[in-house]
């Protein structure tokens, strides 16, 4: 149990040893036609549930950064790619936190696009008080960076994770103010993670409502029962919830609703269900 909520609590957090880390987002050669490579990058995004496709398409968007540095699209796709990478394709931490740094990396060039947030930020101003500049274009590299930010901190001490916490939920905050659906309705799902995992102040009835919101708004992404058994059926001690939630996961049809294209990464979390089901004597223990 103990084990769990200390995961959890990484989980929710930043990261950094002091602060976020350098670029690290792998180098590509300049020039080339920018709207050729992103077609090719496209069609292997699209295929993103083998592994070796989505690397490859990670490579490719890579090239198309490369050719057009000012390209939001690709700069997105790297941000969720490389955090996809790290959170469904392996369980060693060394290689994920290599994952979400490049993550992050990606996330910040993105940010930077807008002129205004990397000028407040160019003048010594803190991401949690920048954030404040971005817009709605900018939220897919808001939620995408703390989502890569709060599972890299799971490889960092709680200290810092601590530290850089504010940042996090400003950025969630942020993008709950611009487009609270986003990423079917991301913001909530964090909140109700966020509302257990924290190291005081647990509210098990604020995960409750939020956990529910986002499967009301979502229904389709088996994330959302997939953390809240992991996180608030596992607080509650609430065995037959937990099983419930997984049961739920292993036997959804990944693809229920194509229009939201998150069939990639349905089908990680239906392995997640197996593996933390599996887990349940452990957990309840």
């Amino acid at each position: 149990m103990r084990t769990a909520m200390l995961m959890g609590c990484f989980l929710l957090l930043a990261c950094g040893k002091g602060k976020a880390p350098a670029p690290a987002v792998s180098a590509a050669p300049a020039g080339g036609d920018a709207s050729a490579l992103e077609a090719e990058a496209v069609a292997l995004w699209a295929e993103r549930v083998d592994e070796t496709k989505l690397a490859a398409a990670l490579g490719k968007y890579d090239e198309v950064r490369a050719a057009d540095p000012a390209n939001r699209a690709a700069l997105v796709r790297l941000t969720r790619g490389w955090y996809f990478f790290g959170d469904g394709f392996t369980t060693d931490k060394t290689i994920q936190a290599e994952r979400w740094q490049k993550a992050i990396a990606a996330g910040e060039s993105c940010l930077n696009l807008n002129e205004e947030y990397a000028k407040r930020i160019a003048a010594g101003e803190k991401p949690k008080d920048a954030v404040g500049a971005t817009t709605k274009a900018d939220v897919p590299c808001l939620y995408w960076y703390s989502t890569a930010l709060g599972k890299w901190s799971r490889t960092q001490s709680i200290s810092v994770t601590l530290k850089h916490l504010s940042t996090v939920k400003a950025f969630i905050g942020r993008v709950e103010e611009l487009q609270a659906d986003f990423f079917n309705y991301g913001p909530a799902r964090y909140w109700g993670a966020y509302n257990i995992g924290v190291p005081f102040g647990k509210d098990p009835e604020k995960s409750e409502q939020y956990f529910q919101a986002s499967i009301d708004g979502a229904p389709w992404y088996l994330a959302t029962r997939v953390l809240r058994a992991e996180f608030l059926h596992v607080y509650n001690r609430d065995r037959a919830k937990f099983e419930e939630d997984l049961k739920f996961v292993i036997d959804a049809d990944p693809n229920s609703n194509p229009d939201a294209d998150v069939g990639a990464e349905n089908v990680r979390e239906k392995n997640k269900a197996k593996t933390l089901l599996s887990r349940a004597d452990e957990l309840f223990d």
